[in-house]
């Protein structure tokens, strides 16, 4: 029998062990660690000192000097600050990955059925590649209140001007008190009553004059209906009569007008190019012109998006836009190397593509969709540049998370790191059980 054949037995028959085969068991280890030191001593540097430090950190007060305890973690839960950054935290928590990996799931199915998926893919995946500064940046200007900068708004306001008519003279007002006077829908009437042969002029101001067409021109009485003009009140350069129609004054078109009896809408009429308008025929008896609210309202400004209501779900969205592409390629990933034979085995038994994804697909996407879910929870624990840069000061402590209270509580502001270590080690073993179970899930599927 050769050398390279002839096995070097590995221990006795009386139980003892070769001192070549302790020698070399004794080199394997040592090369081992040799290997292994340089990963060790950075991980430990970057990692463990860290949380070792803070946890430390955490017993004693803002200066470090003094030892208290467990005094840090009663303040943090009694801080109504950092409740709310709790609370914030655990809807982050329980919506974007569960919405990230379902819009993920969506996509990833949807390519496989495109002709351009590889494109789609790309683009959808871009914004990975964005940081969370500039991703932050930008979608601070996508919600800006202002329709035109915030590209929200503008398509909110677009959508509202479509199906509602928007106010003809938005902040319009009379020109004093003695002829116009406030009514109970925001908008104006007249002091004196009207009767039917008598011609009435109103007056207002605060409408540019360059958005007018046309010249005021009172309508001709009438000895049977009402008559009138509205017009704005003001000569450019000066100059003019208050409360007379000048030459050099301009009627306001298109403004609703409203005859009255009692309270009561009688009749309603729009003004012409000129700001004149009728009411012919009318009974006789004493009426009031009113110019009704809707003429004055302010335009639709869109929706508050980075106010206190919305602010949180207005920063998952931008969240959703960046990590989407991510959990696109794991799905797909994963979904191409399900059994093709399975899924055809379905549809020739007459399974509806519904039926294959509900029945078929997921389950088998079961393993890869969980990690998805526990990386993506890992990865919102620890938001910070989002929230920090899209929420505006004001409304910053009602979009507030664990990560942003940390850090405020002990640089931005606070100068506590004592209790900005509590914080840090409390998300940490928020932490710690994601990261169990993705090793776990990890180590049985390399078995």
């Amino acid at each position: 029998m050769s050398a390279l054949t002839r096995k070097v037995p590995s221990a006795r028959a009386d139980g003892t062990v070769p001192a070549t085969v302790r020698r070399r068991s004794r080199r394997a280890r040592i090369t081992a660690v040799a290997f292994a030191l340089p990963a060790l001593t950075l991980l430990g540097a970057l990692v463990g000192y860290p949380i070792l430090f803070s946890i430390s950190r955490s017993l004693f007060d803002a200066g470090g000097d003094g030892f208290v305890g467990l005094a840090n973690y009663r303040e943090m839960f009694a801080d109504p600050a950092t409740l709310k950054a709790v609370r914030n935290t655990a809807i982050w928590v329980v919506v974007a990955p569960a919405l990230l990996t379902g819009l993920g799931l969506i996509l990833a199915v949807l390519t496989e059925k495109v002709r351009w998926a590889t494109a789609f893919k790309l683009l959808i995946f871009m914004p990975m590649a964005v940081s969370f500064l500039a991703a932050g940046i930008t979608f601070r200007l996508v919600y800006d209140q202002d329709p035109q900068r915030g590209v929200m708004n503008a398509v909110a306001v677009a959508a509202h001007d479509t199906f509602s008519d928007s106010s003809a003279y938005p902040g319009a007002r009379p020109r004093g008190t003695a002829v116009l006077r406030e009514s109970g829908d925001s908008g104006y009437q007249t002091v004196q009553q009207a009767e039917p042969g008598k011609s009435v002029v109103l007056g207002l101001v605060g409408i540019p004059s360059t958005s007018l067409p046309a010249q005021a021109h009172p309508a001709p009485a009438t000895h049977n209906g009402i008559t009138g003009v509205v017009y704005l009140d003001f000569v450019p350069g000066g100059g003019g009569t208050p409360g007379k129609v000048d030459p050099q004054e301009r009627g306001l078109p298109h403004m609703t007008v409203e005859l009255t009896k009692e309270g009561a809408v009688v009749a309603t009429v729009t003004t012409g190019d000129d700001g004149s308008f009728r009411f012919p025929d009318i009974a006789r008896g004493s009426y009031g012109i009113r110019l009704p609210g809707k003429n004055f309202a302010q335009p639709y400004e869109g929706i508050s998006w980075l106010g206190p209501m919305l602010i949180t779900p207005a920063i998952i969205g931008a969240y959703l836009w960046i990590w989407t592409g991510f959990s696109m390629v794991l799905i797909g990933a994963g979904l191409s190397s399900l059994p093709r034979e399975t899924l055809e085995a379905a549809r020739m038994d007459g399974a509806s593509e519904w039926q294959i994804f509900r029945r078929i697909t997921v389950p088998l996407l079961a393993p890869v969709l969980s990690v998805v879910f526990v990386t993506l929870v890992i990865n919102v624990m620890k938001v910070f540049d989002l929230v920090y840069i899209i929420a505006p000061g004001p409304v910053q402590e009602n979009a507030n998370v664990l990560a942003l209270q940390m850090w405020l509580v002990s640089f931005g502001g606070g100068n506590n790191q004592g209790l900005g270590s509590a914080i840090g080690v409390v998300l940490l073993i928020l932490v710690i059980p994601a990261m169990a179970l993705n090793i776990r899930r990890f180590r049985r599927s390399t078995r």
